[in-house]
Formats: C-alpha cells, sequence, structure tokens
C-alpha cells in the first residue's frame, strides 16, 4: 500500500504502539469512547504532523474540538478554552500555512521556517502575556488544579505558535505541554479511574512529539542542503 510506503518501520511501529497503548488501558480501566476516538485521532494527527505533513494540522483540528468536550466534563475549563478557543483555530491557520508553504513543491512536506531577530524576544513576551490574562479567565471560572491548567496554556500557546511559524521547535513545546496534560490528567485519575486512559493518551504523545522534533531537526538538515 502507498500509504504504509509514505511511513517509516519506525514511524508505523510507533503509530501502532501508540494505538496498542490507548485501546488496552481503555479496556482495563474503561472511559468514553469519544476519548478513545479522540486519542486515535490525536495520534495519528502527530504521525502526519511529524512528517511535516499538512494533514497532521488538519486531525489536530477534529482532535481539538474532541478533548475540548472531554475537559468540559472534568472542569478542566482552561483545557476547553484552550483547545477550542486557541489549539482548533492555530491549528487552521497552520494547516493553511503548510499548504502555502511547500518544500519543494510537494504538499506533503512543509518548508521548516528558522525563528529569529526580534520575533525570538516578540514570542515569550506574547506567551507572558496570553498566560497572564488566562490565569484570571481560569481561576474566575474555578478551574481545576489552576496552576497546572494555566502552565498547559502557556506551554499550549508555545506550541500552536511554533506550529504556526513552521518551526522544529513546536513538537519540544508539546512534549513540554504532554508532560503538563500528564500530570493533569494523572490528578483527574486519582478522582475518576476511568481517566488513565487519558494520562496514557497524553504519555504516548510525548513519545511521538519527542520523535517529532528530531524528525524535524533530520528534515531541516536535508532542506538546508538544497
Amino acid at each position: 500500500m502507498k500509504i504504509l510506503k509514505y511511513f517509516t518501520k519506525t514511524e508505523i511501529m510507533l503509530w501502532i504502539f501508540s494505538i496498542s497503548a490507548v485501546i488496552i488501558s481503555f479496556l482495563i480501566f474503561g472511559g468514553d469512547y469519544m476519548n478513545l476516538i479522540a486519542s486515535a485521532i490525536g495520534i495519528t494527527s502527530l504521525i502526519f504532523a511529524a512528517k511535516g505533513n499538512p494533514f497532521g494540522p488538519f486531525l489536530m483540528i477534529i482532535f481539538s474540538v474532541m478533548y475540548s468536550i472531554i475537559s468540559f466534563g472534568m472542569s478542566y475549563y482552561g483545557e476547553m478554552i484552550t483547545y477550542a478557543g486557541m489549539t482548533a483555530p492555530m491549528s487552521l491557520f497552520s494547516l493553511i500555512a503548510w499548504l502555502k508553504n511547500p518544500y519543494e513543491g510537494k504538499k506533503s512536506e512543509v518548508r521548516i521556517n528558522h525563528i529569529k531577530g526580534k520575533e525570538i524576544i516578540f514570542m515569550p513576551f506574547l506567551t507572558a502575556a496570553v498566560t497572564f490574562v488566562f490565569y484570571f479567565i481560569l481561576g474566575y471560572f474555578n478551574t481545576a488544579n489552576l496552576f497546572f491548567s494555566t502552565l498547559s496554556v502557556t506551554t499550549s500557546f508555545a506550541a500552536v505558535y511554533l506550529t504556526f511559524r513552521r518551526s522544529p521547535y513546536y513538537a519540544a513545546a508539546y512534549a513540554l505541554n504532554d508532560i503538563v496534560l500528564i500530570i493533569l490528567w494523572g490528578l483527574a485519575s486519582l478522582k475518576n479511574i476511568s481517566y488513565i486512559s487519558v494520562t496514557i493518551c497524553f504519555a504516548v504523545f510525548l513519545a511521538n512529539d519527542i520523535y517529532g522534533f528530531i524528525n524535524w531537526k533530520r528534515m531541516e538538515k536535508i532542506q538546508n542542503m538544497t
């Protein structure tokens, strides 16, 4: 099959391992079928994003909507607002940006960008401003685990911004976000064991984002040679 030839053996094995881990945790600990479907979509999104394929941001839009609904059910309003109001629209902008910047005309691979100059200073200030505003918004809605929910906003915003800017460091920012979310949903699992499947979902997300960063750095070297 053409799709199998597109991915390396490492990527196929990573996808199979990730999907299997989520399914097994779902069967053991239970949970909502929406959690399972959202996890599968999110994992597939990360595999395509690791290849620099615009289909990754497209799937992330779908995942963001589903994840925001799941977060609402746990009173993680920070996650709900972040993914519905920030990650989903920014993924749409990223999809457009990736499609407009193909590498050597190939729609299946985006041309990697390098953030430099004033933008290196601008991004941290913008991220801090977004974090400051969201801290009070989340506090107003009595968001559960306010500190980690706010920290998730910080890492999520950095990740979506870098994704939009086509920087390899988008995956590193998402990896940091995954760690925060593992903590958040780990705390939720103490109240409802079914959320262990969501915790494991973000654990496999972490593995995929680490691979994504490594692969984008490899792609960056290849692109810089041409």
